[in-house]
């Protein structure tokens, strides 16, 4: 660690930093830099070397030697870490033992990180849990050993020395992902997320939802909900086919105008009436289709239009929380989805439909008439067209497929609910380290 001088190292609660990240490897770098973007921290660290004249406009002045990361990384660490844990010990409600826990998803990977506050700043802090290797499955087995310039493998020294000083028990945990570039950055910007919740004193989980803290950032008489309702955010379309007539109205509008979904098809008006009702969102869809044929074109064009219509009231996406992570239970199936409204559509799921335990090729019965794989089929087709990440995982199997399908609907709508959710701390800023979900 000695061969590093470390300089303007700070993390300032709601700020952005005016000093900027150099530690001098370009990609760690860009992963520093999603604690401004998601954890609305301003941070900033510059990385010298020992040695006299270093030149600091070589953004990978110290790529090598490789083994010279290591130190890096954990000086980087431990100094960023001892700042945090003065935030986190500013809060008089961040007691021992208080937890958050947040997923990141993105369109090739997600990963999970739990923050647990430990006895105070530069005690009581570990990583309790580190499985993000291998980074990627290119070249198999091992995944990669550099991106960018940045040697991975000296990752889990960062988050180590960071545990350490600031006083915080980290579990980070790959849930699935095969690129590794995306690999990291979900680590970085769940962990992100997870301080920025622990911070507000809030949580995606638990008594985190029902906080006192939580009810004045996102609650009913929170700013969030006042901007929230003053955006006015809408949209409709109607659209008629030889096979389908739809018309879909949609309103951002915590449900004042209610839900009535009539597509001919009573599992699937469940499935959105469920969807729309958990989400806070004001839904009408009344869709003509030719059900004698099948089931096809009117679930296809049921979620088609209803993603569009989404994707059309969210606009530019500026100033909204943009990621959430939310359960839910239905018969005996517990869903967890998790989501981002990123623009970069993809939809990743584990639930148990071609094996489920009933042999069942119908969502509902026969006599509801929606088949399994259009099921899935209006999942791919809503998130595609609403321009979302969503990742899907199956905590436990429901006794039969309405019950998974009924809990994947409202832990959609939930974590929708708080992703549409305006962030007046962001002021109309985009989340996002490029400024921008446009391009």
């Amino acid at each position: 660690m000695a061969a590093f001088e470390l300089s303007g190292v700070s993390a300032v609660d709601l700020s952005k930093s005016t000093a900027g990240i150099n530690t001098g490897v370009g990609f760690f770098d860009h992963m520093l830099d999603q604690l401004n973007s998601h954890a609305q921290v301003g941070v900033s660290v510059t990385a010298a070397a020992s040695a006299p004249n270093a030149d600091l406009t070589d953004r990978n002045r110290h790529a090598e030697p490789a083994d010279g990361q290591a130190d890096l990384m954990s000086a980087v660490g431990a100094a960023l870490g001892l700042e945090i844990g003065e935030l986190v010990s500013s809060k008089q409600s961040l007691t021992p033992g208080k937890t958050s826990r947040f997923c990141c998803p993105l369109d090739e990977a997600l990963v999970e990180c739990v923050l647990t506050v430990g006895t105070g700043a530069g005690t009581g802090g570990k990583l309790e849990t580190f499985t993000l290797s291998p980074y990627g499955i290119y070249p198999s087995p091992g995944g990669r050993t550099r991106i960018g310039t940045m040697v991975p493998a000296h990752l889990e020294g960062f988050f180590s020395a960071m545990a350490e000083s600031s006083g915080l028990q980290i579990a980070l945990r790959k849930v699935r992902g095969d690129n590794g570039h995306h690999v990291v950055e979900s680590a970085f910007k769940a962990f992100s997320r997870s301080l920025r919740n622990l911070l507000d004193g809030t949580d995606t989980s638990g008594a985190g939802l029902t906080s006192a803290e939580f009810e004045a950032l996102w609650g009913l008489q929170s700013d969030s909900y006042k901007q929230s309702l003053e955006l006015a955010r809408t949209a409709s379309l109607s659209r008629k086919t030889k096979e389908t007539s739809i018309d879909v109205n949609l309103q951002l509008d915590w449900m004042h105008a209610g839900v009535a979904v009539s597509t001919g098809l009573p599992t699937l008006d469940r499935i959105f009436s469920t969807l729309a009702e958990e989400a806070k969102v004001s839904l009408s869809i009344e869709c003509a289709g030719d059900t004698w044929v099948d089931d096809h074109h009117t679930t296809e064009d049921v979620a088609i239009a209803t993603g569009q219509c989404l994707n059309k009231a969210l606009g530019t996406k500026a100033g909204l929380n943009r990621m959430w992570c939310a359960q839910a239970d239905s018969g005996g199936a517990t869903v967890e989805v998790t989501m981002d409204l990123s623009n970069r559509p993809c939809l990743t799921h584990n639930l148990a439909l071609s094996r489920n335990a009933g042999g069942e090729e119908y969502v509902g019965g026969d006599a509801c008439a929606l088949s399994i794989e259009m099921f899935e089929h209006a999942l791919d087709s809503l998130v595609m067209n609403g321009q979302m990440t969503v990742h899907i995982v199956q905590v436990k199997e429901g006794a039969k497929v309405i019950d998974t399908a009924l809990a994947t609907a409202a832990a959609f709508g939930r974590a929708l609910k708080l992703c549409c959710a305006v962030d007046p701390r962001r002021a109309g800023k985009t989340a996002s380290s490029k400024g921008t979900l446009s391009l």
